[in-house]
């Protein structure tokens, strides 16, 4: 039984993959801001108050308390609609957090509780693609997934040497 870590699993592609590793006996360890009646209908271990985006991620690995971390899936993400006639700046830096910095962050928070043979997930979109994008519009939330997708690629590199997938 291996331990899993997944944020924002308390609802849509989250809490599905917290249904599934539980189903599968894994000690699943779900991070969300709120919980969701489906999330404690499943019985894995819940830790509430989890903003991804905030500067206070410091205590994450306390919070987890698990001695190895067998798999980390950065999944919690937000979209917000923004068109080029109606640009918000502050929703586009508020999806750049979450979608982009946040899986960074909790990555190199829970890094004490990674160990060779542990693997870090990030769950992006094709519509993070440049080369998939044929209908243009939801600038922040496509710039902040293609980020996402760079910045995956460097951690890829940077964990190899210690035997993190």
């Amino acid at each position: 039984m291996g331990t899993i870590v997944i944020t924002g699993a308390n609802r849509g592609i989250g809490l599905e993959l917290a249904k599934g590793y539980q189903q599968r006996g894994e000690n699943v360890i779900a991070l969300c801001r709120n919980s969701s009646p489906e999330l404690e209908g499943i019985g894995c271990r819940i830790e509430t108050g989890i903003d991804v985006s905030s500067p206070h991620l410091d205590d994450l690995g306390h919070r987890v308390n698990e001695a190895t971390i067998d798999v980390l899936i950065n999944n919690a993400g937000i979209m917000r609609r923004n068109a080029l006639e109606d640009l918000d700046l502050m929703t586009m830096r508020e999806q750049y957090e979450v979608n982009s910095l946040a899986p960074l962050r909790v990555t190199a928070a829970l890094m004490d509780r990674l160990s060779e043979g542990s693997k870090v997930a990030m769950v992006t979109s094709r519509m993070g693609s440049i080369a998939d994008n044929d209908s243009g519009s939801h600038y922040g939330y496509r710039m902040s997934k293609a980020a996402l997708n760079m910045g995956a690629k460097s951690l890829s590199l940077d964990l190899s040497p210690r035997g993190i997938a």
